[in-house]
Order: C-alpha cells, then sequence, then structure tokens
C-alpha cells in the first residue's frame, strides 16, 4: 500500500497505531500467568504489587514501541514499502520529538513504579528493573541497537520470559520455584516467536537497510524452522510444570495446541508480505489464551 493510498487517522488514532496494541500481551501475559502461579504455591496474592507490575510491564512495552517507532525513522529504516503497518513518525502524523518525549516519559513512569517494587523485592529488582529501562531504549537506541543485531529473539526470551516472570514470582513469593521457571521459559519462547514472524516479514527491507537481524542472517527456510521451534516448545515444557505438581495448570494450556499448530502450518506456507501482520497479531494472542489456560488451572487447582 503506498502512504497516498493510507488515510489520514486522528490524532488519538495515530498515537494508538504508535503504542502498537497489538504487542502489549506480550507483557501482559507473563504478569498475569506468573501472579496465578505465586498464588497457586503459596495462597496469597499481592494485589498492589501485582497491579503496580502489569502497569510498569506494560509502560516499559509501550516506551519502547514509541521509541522503536522514532528510532527506526531517524535511521532510514522505515520506507513507504515497508510491509509492516504505518509508523506515526514515518508517516508525518506524529513529530519524532513528540514520538520521543513520550516513549522517555512511558519508561520514566515505569521507573517511578519500579521505586515501590524495589522497595519490596529489594537489589535484585533493582538489577532487574534497571536492565529493563535500559534495553527498552537499547532496543533501537544508542550506537548498536538490539534489534539491528541477530539477538533481537534472545532478548524477548530474557526479558519477556526469564525477567518479567522471575521478577513478578520473586516480588510475590520472595523466592523463585521449578514451576516459575518453567513458565518464565514457556512464555519467553512464546514472546521470542512474536519477533521471529516481525523479522521474517521485515526480512528484505531490513536487508537493504543494513540491519542484520537473525532473519536476515539465517533465510527463510531457518526462520519457519525457528518459528516452529518457539511455538511448539511450550507444550513441551508443560510436563514440567506437571512435575512440580501443577497437573490441571499442564493440562489445559493443551487446549492452545491446535490453534498453535494452525500458526505455525500458516507461517511455513506463507512468503513475507502484509498477511504476516495479522499473523504477528495472532502469535501475541496465542500467548495470551495460553497464559489464561494456565492462569485458571491455578486458580482451580492450587497447590497447598
Amino acid at each position: 500500500m503506498s502512504v497516498a493510498a493510507i488515510p489520514l487517522p486522528s490524532r488519538r488514532q495515530a498515537w494508538w497505531q504508535a503504542l502498537r496494541p497489538r504487542t502489549l500481551p506480550v507483557a501482559a501475559a507473563p504478569v498475569l500467568a506468573t501472579c496465578a502461579l505465586a498464588w497457586s504455591e503459596s495462597g496469597r496474592l499481592h494485589w498492589l504489587a501485582a497491579l503496580v507490575t502489569l502497569v510498569a510491564a506494560l509502560l516499559i512495552q509501550i516506551g519502547t514501541n514509541l521509541l522503536n517507532d522514532v528510532g527506526d525513522f531517524e535511521r532510514g529504516t522505515d520506507t513507504p514499502d515497508r510491509l509492516g503497518p504505518a509508523r506515526a513518525t514515518a508517516m508525518g502524523w506524529l513529530s519524532p520529538g513528540q514520538v520521543k518525549r513520550a516513549g522517555f516519559s512511558a519508561l520514566a513512569g515505569a521507573f517511578l513504579l519500579g521505586t515501590y517494587l524495589v522497595w519490596l523485592g529489594g537489589w535484585p529488582i533493582v538489577l532487574l528493573g534497571l536492565a529493563s529501562l535500559f534495553c527498552g531504549w537499547a532496543y533501537t537506541g544508542g550506537p548498536r541497537p538490539i534489534a539491528y543485531g541477530p539477538l533481537g529473539e534472545v532478548f524477548v526470551w530474557a526479558f519477556f520470559g526469564l525477567g518479567a516472570v522471575l521478577g513478578t514470582y520473586y516480588l510475590q513469593t520472595g523466592g523463585v520455584s521449578r514451576a516459575a521457571w518453567a513458565l518464565a521459559h514457556m512464555l519467553g519462547l512464546f514472546a521470542a516467536a512474536v519477533i521471529v514472524v516481525n523479522n521474517t516479514r521485515d526480512r528484505a527491507g531490513d536487508a537493504r537497510a543494513g540491519k542484520r537481524t537473525l532473519a536476515v542472517r539465517l533465510g527463510l527456510t531457518a526462520c519457519r524452522v525457528e518459528y516452529g521451534l518457539l511455538m511448539l516448545l511450550p507444550f513441551v515444557l508443560l510436563g514440567w510444570l506437571a512435575a512440580a505438581g501443577h497437573h490441571l495448570a499442564a493440562g489445559l494450556p493443551l487446549l492452545a495446541l491446535p490453534p498453535a499448530l494452525m500458526l505455525v502450518v500458516r507461517f511455513a506456507r506463507l512468503a513475507p508480505g502484509r498477511e504476516h501482520n495479522r499473523l504477528l497479531a495472532q502469535t501475541a494472542q496465542l500467548q495470551l489464551f495460553f497464559s489464561c489456560l494456565l492462569l485458571l488451572g491455578c486458580l482451580f487447582a492450587p497447590l497447598r
């Protein structure tokens, strides 16, 4: 679709587009599922800590999205022929200064909320929070942006999986369990699958712009194999959750396996194009569906 063919949105619509709401489940799902797991294992839930953690996670995701919007524009990566959704800065709907200020404001809001979480959790949360804020900026900022190299999938696995789950669980219980480790890997793998869809769609444009993502380096066939593994390994890891005593929580998410298989088949058959935009949203939704099923399993069959 050409630039001229894209209708001019209202200011509210432009900001909504810049926030990239389709990616927000990737930030919300780990917090929600982990709080259910913590309640299941400890018999209690710190509601205020849960709410603050959720809002802080969403603000970090929003800040990262906004800085990515303006960062790609300033580096010349976003061009009129890009296959992804229209970007607010590149389309001229919002100025680079506006988007950059909003991005840093979101990260600042997460920082302020994080002071309460630090009061609860101490130095481990200090380190995790500062690393999360730094990487939110460094994903497309700084001299060597994470998004422009081959470690994008590793980054989201580490922060939307290990960091989000283990940090949330630690705030709720003061420790880390085997089940929390299992959940961290499962949700991190799903989050990495979202990045694979994004980078596969943009592979040709990224190569022209000098972005050396894993999709650019390894090629289309490897991307399809990678996506399949990332989408299906979480179902294998449910056995780890069952071994920790969470039998219902490990069983209910299997209901998400048929739609996951359908997405894997679709991804394997699709040539990189605009249809990947829908597939990206559905991959994030699948992670949220998986997390909600696991959450229900924890609520209905708590460990005491």
